[in-house]
């Protein structure tokens, strides 16, 4: 950890370190550029040194700080999850990063973590944390499992595969805009540091008012598609390093994740807490056939990725084994009835089923929504001819343009608007909720999970006849929304989901 820490501050603080040594270079004296890196990688050494924890029967408590000491202090009862990580540096060392989760949302700041420990330690300390839980009480260990591997290790381990990751997977990565979100912020720092400047003025760019038409539009594509290309490759790049090798294993009481290229994580989630699930189609995923599944869990991350960007099919197939302990033993295809208001739930079921429409007052709603845009715009290029402005021609396009677009979205919106009441066979009964377009989430959510109910309306609302109904949890983004429904079957939703939720006898 003398070697981790330095390193891990050094890198957190590289724009303060380049800087320096950008100022060091232009003043004549590199040295001055060292002094930055050296207190920077002090700083490291000391937190060595001023880190310490203590595991009693208990509290489990650390004391961090150098400036401020605190002291986190954790009932060893009220921990529920133990998760691991490491990332590339940990595991040359052969050390690990063990995260103590309460069930209890927390800032980052204060996250319960020892960092970092050996992991030969790691297998003992998780089942000790969690031996209250019964997640590593005695049971049946695979006697195959290699001699290496321990007892609390054969446990996480131990289960059904529900779903794994797979190379071809990574075509889907290009669909999100992880690639985006990767690439902006390093080309904000370069923009920061100057880059825009240097392109300004190098010889291709002042040349360019000399060059054809055709020669520039050459260019503006050209730096399009390697834009295009840069985003992509990024967006396959973080895929492969946060999701190589991802094993999703249910062993009946737990949920374990393992997943990582060069940070390796492992995750144990208590399927006691599990409330339900949401299927995220994001426009470009869903128009490959695919989607990303997250759980809906209590006191746990409220967007709980299990798979990510996966086919359809893999997806249902992962959330459909993870019901399937929710099921009765009459939930089977051979006993399955033919009646749609009591049927098996299953993944299948909740991610395919046809979902009720709202009605032409949401559509209505949806195509009013998206003219607004078109108005302003409108308005505003009307304005500036009358202003005396001269806009060529053919900019009267953009408006007719824009208005196609924005029609075709709010028809998007609306089909995607919808919502369906499941009551199981033997198991709880389902609310699915679906909203969105460009970002559509399909959440399933189990009915006892759900602990009040809200109805409201807005102006715009109450004069359309609709309503927004809110399904209140205390687990995963703690409301589902059923939006825009008309107002004269919001009881009878609540009612059917939650019988004697309106408090009727």
């Amino acid at each position: 950890m003398l070697l981790v820490y330095p390193v891990n501050e050094i890198m957190k603080y590289i724009p303060v370190l380049l800087g320096s040594i950008i100022v060091g270079t232009t003043s004549g004296n590199p040295l001055w550029s060292l002094i930055p890196v050296a207190l920077v990688a002090a700083f490291g050494i000391a937190r060595w040194f001023t880190t310490s924890y203590r595991i009693d029967a208990d509290h489990v408590q650390l004391r961090s700080g150098i400036v401020a000491r605190r002291t986190l202090s954790v009932p060893r009862p009220r921990i529920r999850s133990v998760d691991v990580e490491a990332d590339l540096l940990h595991r040359i060392l052969g050390l690990a990063v063990l995260a103590i989760g309460t069930g209890k949302q927390t800032d980052k700041g204060e996250e319960f973590k020892l960092d970092a420990l050996d992991t030969s330690q790691i297998p003992a300390l998780r089942a000790e944390l969690l031996s209250h839980t019964g997640q590593y009480g005695p049971g049946p260990v695979d006697e195959a499992a290699p001699p290496h591997v321990s007892r609390p290790d054969a446990l996480a381990e131990s289960g059904v595969e529900i779903g794994h990751w797979r190379a071809g997977w990574v075509r889907y990565a290009p669909l999100s805009l992880t690639g985006l979100a990767v690439v902006a912020p390093i080309a904000g720092l370069g923009a920061q540091y100057g880059v825009i400047d240097v392109l300004s003025k190098s010889a291709v760019v002042q040349h360019l008012d000399d060059d054809t038409a055709a020669i520039v539009a050459i260019t503006v594509a050209g730096l399009t598609i390697l834009t295009l290309a840069l985003v992509n490759l990024a967006a396959c790049a973080q895929y492969l390093a946060t999701w190589f090798g991802l094993r999703v294993l249910d062993n009946g009481t737990t949920l374990h994740l393992r997943h990582g290229l060069f940070t390796t994580r492992q995750i144990t989630l208590d399927l006691a807490r599990f409330r339900g699930a949401t299927l995220n189609e994001p426009l470009l995923l869903r128009a490959a056939r695919a989607a990303q599944l997250e759980m809906i869990m209590t006191g746990e991350n409220p967007r709980q990725k299990i798979l990510p960007q996966a086919p359809r099919v893999a997806v249902e197939r992962t959330l459909d084994e993870l019901l399937r302990s929710r099921r009765g033993p009459r939930a089977d295809a051979s006993s399955a009835p033919s009646s749609a208001a009591a049927q098996p739930i299953t993944g299948s079921a909740l991610g395919t089923v046809d979902l009720r429409e709202h009605g032409p007052a949401a559509r209505r709603r949806r195509y009013t929504r998206a003219a607004w845009p078109v108005g302003i715009v409108v308005v505003a290029m009307v304005g500036f001819a009358l202003a005396g402005g001269d806009p060529p021609p053919w900019t009267w396009t953009f408006p007719v343009v824009f208005a196609v677009v924005m029609a075709l979205i709010a028809e998007d919106r609306y089909r995607g608007l919808g919502h369906r009441v499941l009551p199981g066979t033997t198991g709880p009964t389902w609310l699915i909720t679906r909203r969105g377009s460009l970002d559509r989430n399909r959440d399933c959510l189990e009915a006892p999970g759900i602990i009040g109910w809200t109805v409201r309306q807005t102006f715009w609302q109450r004069r359309a006849g609709l309503a927004t109904v809110v399904a209140a949890t205390a687990a995963g983004k703690k409301s589902y929304l059923v939006v825009d429904i008309p107002i004269d079957q919001a009881a009878a939703l609540i009612e059917e989901v939650t019988p004697g939720g309106l408090g009727r006898r």
